[in-house]
């Protein structure tokens, strides 16, 4: 299950019942992993005030009920990390101007950063971060990736694509930084790197670490998949695990979503895994489960990331022919 953001938490960041029923029906629907969606690595580095945080014990422990219940399920739980960036202090999606509305500090909002100020649509400026800044990420992300195997998280992803800030520092779209941040593909790459190892030294040795990777921005000055290749060979060197690939949405443009094609970014997973030997999964209309099978199979993918599938149906996986009737728990079992 890809990670996707519910907006269902209140101001602590704490899961809660929404999140249990929610993810709880996906284990007992026997989903592989469940990749808890985009959770903020601090206060300041949310989307919005009712986004999941992972930044202090009092949220590990909230978040234990959702990885006992998972695991007891037998579906491995994981989590994805994030850190907004210019895409930070906006309303709730069904609210007025949804992710296109800026929410002040008067309103409750807070003053955003990226990797320069340019924003993002309608979205308030962000201001250019420094080198405190930088810094604070990176510990940041190291310290939610404590607390997310405090929790009981099996493993994290680190959320690097979508627009959201090390995405902004990687593209050269967004990053117009002068400093050792911007400019060359190494620089841009820097702040990304220093996080992931950063949360492969602080995350368990013997659980996976993920990155989303951002495969093109499909605009012409941005990344494309040689960036990609080039990004994923030093996350490689890193020690990361797997590959969670996906593409644009750096820049408010139609043109910069990935066009509505079965299996998008299969092609691109495919040829990151050859250049890299790292594992991959896709994620994006990816809707026919059998064919998931068959990329699997033929060694184009090791997984894939089903995401409004499964919200559609939290079943799916149990419904798949030839069903298992013996898969559906027990006290189902009167329904088949």
């Amino acid at each position: 299950m890809s990670p996707m953001a519910q907006y269902a938490a209140g101001p602590d960041g704490k899961p809660n019942d929404w999140h249990l029923v929610h993810y709880g029906a996906r284990a007992v629907g026997a989903v592989g992993l469940i990749m808890v969606e985009a959770t903020a690595v601090g206060p300041l580095h949310r989307t919005t005030t009712a986004d999941l945080g992972i930044w202090n014990e009092d949220q590990a422990a909230a978040h234990r009920r959702l990885t006992s219940f998972i695991r007891e399920r037998g579906t491995v739980p994981g989590i994805q990390l994030q850190a907004a960036g210019r895409k930070g202090s906006h309303q709730l999606p069904w609210v007025g101007d949804g992710q296109n509305g800026s929410v002040g500090v008067t309103d409750g909002g807070w003053r955003t950063f990226g990797s320069s100020p340019i924003p993002f649509g309608d979205l308030a400026v962000p201001r250019e971060a420094d080198h405190a800044d930088i810094d604070e990420v990176v510990e940041a992300f190291a310290h939610a990736a404590r607390m997310a195997a405090l929790a009981g998280y099996q493993v994290v992803e680190i959320q690097g694509s979508h627009g959201y800030l090390l995405h902004e520092f990687l593209s050269p779209l967004t990053n117009h930084r002068t400093d050792e941040y911007g400019g060359s593909p190494q620089n841009r790459m820097r702040l990304a790197l220093r996080v992931a190892r950063a949360v492969r030294e602080a995350f368990p040795a013997g659980n996976p670490v993920s990155v989303r990777i951002t495969a093109t921005d499909w605009v012409e000055g941005g990344l494309t998949i040689d960036d990609a290749v080039l990004f994923a060979k030093e996350l490689a060197a890193l020690g990361i695990d797997l590959l969670d690939v996906t593409s644009g949405l750096v820049v408010r443009d139609q043109q910069a979503r990935p066009p509505k094609r079965p299996g998008v970014h299969v092609e691109f997973a495919s040829t990151l895994k050859n250049a890299t030997g790292l594992a991959v999964t896709a994620v994006g209309q990816i809707a026919d489960v059998s064919l998931v099978g068959e990329l699997v199979a033929n060694g184009q993918l090791d997984a894939a990331m089903l995401g409004r599938p499964l919200l559609r149906d939290p079943y799916l996986a149990l419904r798949q022919p030839p069903m298992d009737k013996t898969a559906w728990p027990d006290q189902y079992q009167r329904a088949l």
